[in-house]
């Protein structure tokens, strides 16, 4: 599998494009921007998205995602949760409208949600804590946090839906019972593990 981190947006928020070498099929995770950069390489790859992934509904992590439903014709799936401060209009989530139409977003996604890529699974892990509807999508041996856990820090929790007591359980009761090798990619910064963060974050 190809995993290619294009940091998208004024804040260069890590965005994730994931391809299935056999099939070519492709999983875009958390498009905050800069959308002519994700499409440009999509398309040099030949890939063919299937969906969109949102680890949660803040504006640096959506704000390309109307161009690509557009230019792919498919579903951008986030937590409820989320989808209705993005819906309500809530400071610092959405956009919800690209030129002018509305961006349909699909909320069918909770803990038993699985979306195949090729052969391989994406599941979904809800972690609440930096909002509502946070959630770490697993594809094997690859964990995608949003801004739940970063390297050798944590999501802020001073924005709506945020609670600092339900990130750190989150992490702790969620995530850091995944296995050690496990290879961490957030949502800004670089890559870290989970082995690492147990050792070593200082939040935890």
């Amino acid at each position: 599998m190809i995993i290619k981190r294009i940091p998208a947006g004024v804040y260069a928020a890590n965005c994730y494009i994931l391809i299935d070498e056999s099939t070519k099929e492709c999983a875009v995770i958390d498009p905050g921007g800069d959308a002519e950069d994700l499409i440009s390489f999509i398309d040099s790859m030949d890939a063919k998205v299937k969906f969109i992934l949102l680890t949660h509904g803040h504006a640096d992590h959506t704000g390309a995602v109307g161009e690509l439903i557009e230019k792919y014709r498919v579903s951008a799936y986030i937590h409820s949760m989320d989808k209705k401060f993005i819906e309500d209009g809530e400071f610092m989530f959405g956009p919800l409208k690209y030129k002018g139409a509305v961006v349909e977003l699909n909320s069918d996604m909770d803990k038993d949600k699985v979306f195949k890529l090729g052969d391989r699974q994406i599941s979904c892990i809800e972690t609440p804590g930096h909002t509502l509807g946070g959630v770490c999508f697993l594809i094997e041996n690859n964990l995608f946090t949003g801004d739940t856990l970063f390297l050798r820090s944590i999501g802020r929790t001073d924005l709506r839906g945020g609670n600092f007591d339900t990130l750190i359980d989150s992490i702790k009761n969620k995530l850091l019972l995944l296995d050690d090798n496990i290879i961490v990619y957030p949502g800004h910064g670089p890559q870290t593990s989970i082995r690492y963060e147990r050792e070593n974050n200082p939040f935890i």
